[in-house]
């Protein structure tokens, strides 16, 4: 009999990562027409993308058999305009979880420890486990950051602290002034990874100035992602934004052409497409109020969120719901791998596909009692 070679044991413990059930599985298991399916299980935004970045897609067909440019240059030349910010603090990532990987690599291993919170974003935890470093997960508050606690985590070790505002599945927030007190905290040769996927989805009042916090902490690495408010999900492509010396580092692990051609011009189209922006942000916020009234109505509790998303908490195991909801056609996110069994993630979709949803569990709700 062969054996398969042995893996590490940091790899060995590694709970796969569950992504969101896709609409022609769940048409093919139950039977059902994959158009009829509302999935609102991955953040993903209901308009799809800006007009722009189609027409820039259709431009790249030319060059299929080109390599990318590797160094991201007019991508990182509009992110530098927009954000106002030199590009040499920009790195450029397959998504922002690429770039949370790129920094597990060049800052943990055995010998050191990251400090995350309770319920955070799963690829912090996998990042660190891949390392083979020591995770430190601190009781969350609320659901959310307890920042004092964190502080009181740091060990001599300790190399990274993971910080995801809002955060995902949870859609807690923390003030800007409250994340700003805590990095000023922290000592200087922790590098502090302050993830903002859902940034833009935040009235302009709650948006942190976390671009010029860089400038002012070398130790602070800001990520955001194309994924979420921008439509761009399939072509995975995020940022990262800090001092120089730390992209330096960053870029030496880096896989080339991390990005690929798409993405890259997706992303720049992206970029010009300000309306689409605020087009999105409105919807999710008639989405909001759908799903909030819907628990009130209902007498659900659930977490408040400024992510594209709301968790709903439930008197019984979430999987049964889910399942019930899958029967139905609807595709939401069971949040029991985040040791929330009682709880589901639902997307902000469109507004026929939130009543779809609402409807939808209101009835599975009504068989439960």
């Amino acid at each position: 009999m062969t054996k398969s070679p042995p893996p590490l044991d940091c790899v060995r413990t590694i709970a796969p990562y569950q992504p969101g059930k896709p609409i022609d599985e769940l048409a093919r298991e139950f039977s059902l027409d994959p158009a009829a399916i509302v999935k609102l299980a991955s953040n993903e935004n209901p308009l799809g993308c800006s007009k722009s970045v189609i027409e820039a897609l259709g431009k790249q067909l030319q060059a299929v058999a080109r390599y990318p440019d590797g160094s991201g240059f007019e991508l990182k030349r509009q992110l530098s305009a927009k954000l106002g910010i030199p590009s040499d603090y920009l790195i450029l990532g397959n998504g922002s979880n690429d770039v949370l990987e790129i920094a597990s690599i060049a800052f943990l291993d055995r010998a050191r420890s990251a400090v995350y919170s309770e319920y955070c974003f799963v690829v912090n935890k996998l990042a660190t486990q891949s390392r083979a470093a020591q995770g430190v997960e601190v009781p969350a508050k609320n659901y959310g950051h307890d920042l004092a606690r964190m502080l009181d985590a740091i060990q001599e070790n300790t190399c990274v602290i993971f910080i995801s505002n809002p955060n995902n599945p949870t859609g807690t927030f923390l003030s800007p002034r409250d994340i700003l007190d805590f990095i000023e905290q922290v000592p200087e040769h922790i590098l502090i990874i302050l993830d903002e996927a859902y940034y833009e989805y935040l009235p302009s009042e709650l948006q942190s100035e976390s671009v010029s916090w860089v400038k002012r902490f070398p130790n602070l690495l800001v990520t955001r992602t194309f994924s979420k408010i921008y439509g761009l999900a399939s072509l995975r492509v995020g940022y990262g934004i800090t001092n120089p010396s730390v992209a330096e580092i960053l870029n030496r692990v880096r896989q080339p052409f991390n990005v690929n051609s798409y993405g890259l011009a997706a992303a720049s189209a992206a970029l010009l497409d300000d309306e689409f922006v605020r087009e999105s942000g409105r919807m999710n916020d008639l989405g909001m109020q759908q799903f909030v009234s819907l628990a009130e109505r209902l007498g659900l509790a659930f977490i408040p969120s400024r992510g594209n998303f709301l968790t709903f908490e439930f008197d019984q195991e979430g999987i049964e719901v889910y399942q019930r909801l899958l029967r139905r056609g609807v595709i939401v996110r069971p949040l029991a791998g985040y040791g929330l069994p009682n709880h589901l993630r639902v997307s902000i979709g469109s507004t026929e596909e939130n009543e779809r949803f609402c409807e939808a569990l209101e009835a599975v709700l009504s068989e439960k009692r």
